[in-house]
């Protein structure tokens, strides 16, 4: 696997990937690897020619008293990991390289991310949005590969690839859980063992209303009703929003139809925690 820390040598390698006529695979990390992030990078493996995996800890996308310096940093081993699954190249670097002195152009998708997450964290997608931006623009991948985790992520980075006319296909994939279905986060380290335990009920809360909705209840204003009861029930856990939206716009919807995202944010004691499903 070949590291590189540069824009120029990554735009120049790059272009010779592409050249060769390479579909390129890119996966986008803070690093702190999990399963999810490996999950990305096997899908990116078995659909492309070369994969590319970059780890950035992005501070624009952090708002002030984020959790930005304690962010997990486990470079050597996630590089160990990215080698064992055959990613061809490792983009990783450091904030001056991404944003040198002068630097003032942000991407900004509005609307859209100023909902869910945006709502919650305001101008965190506007560092998320400009940051994959301008990866995508150093490494101009075939496909980019994301997890469904972050749903209101994806909603945002579909909206500016269509908006900007990004050449780039982007692929949503599976959420992957623990085995009591937690679903995985760099974040999860910060938890205690009794936290840990309290965080089951954002997974247990959703598989409930999954019951609901198969079992013929449709109304939002009820899920959430319901959703809601359930997530108060356990202490430690303060809700920020459990929604029912629009899967590419994120706006409320009154009926959690096929296709409908149903989402829920939560802090367990200080740290943050999401989860989704999409009404199938």
């Amino acid at each position: 696997m070949r590291i590189v820390t540069t824009v120029a040598e990554m735009q120049s390698v790059c272009r010779e990937l592409r050249m060769r006529g390479s579909v390129l695979g890119f996966v986008p990390t803070m690093g702190a690897l999990h399963e999810g992030h490996l999950s990305l990078v096997r899908r990116a493996r078995s659909e492309c020619d070369a994969v590319v995996a970059s780890i950035f800890v992005n501070p624009l996308q952090f708002a002030p008293g984020e959790d930005f310096a304690k962010y997990p940093r486990t470079f050597e081993a996630d590089c160990r990991s990215l080698e064992a699954e055959r990613v061809d190249v490792l983009f990783a670097p450091d904030a001056a390289e991404m944003y040198p002195n002068g630097s003032v152009t942000t991407v900004t998708v509005s609307e859209v991310g100023d909902r869910l997450d945006g709502a919650s964290r305001p101008g965190h997608f506007t560092g998320v949005a400009t940051v994959v931006a301008k990866l995508f623009h150093v490494i101009g991948p075939t496909r980019a590969y994301f997890g469904q985790k972050d749903a209101a992520q994806l909603a945002v980075l579909r909206q500016m690839v269509r908006d900007l006319n990004f050449d780039v296909e982007l692929v949503g994939c599976a959420i992957v859980r623990d085995t009591d279905g937690l679903a995985l986060s760099s974040r999860n380290k910060y938890l205690s063992a009794i936290e840990r335990e309290h965080a089951l009920v954002l997974h247990r809360t959703l598989r409930q209303l999954e019951r609901i909705i198969v079992e013929g209840e449709r109304q939002s204003i009820t899920l959430i009703r319901r959703g809601m009861e359930s997530l108060h029930a356990v202490p430690g856990v303060q809700v920020d929003y459990l929604a029912i939206v629009d899967t590419n716009t994120l706006l409320p919807v009154t009926s959690a139809d096929t296709g409908t995202l149903v989402a829920v944010a939560a802090y367990v004691g200080r740290t943050r925690l999401i989860d989704n499903f999409i009404v199938g």
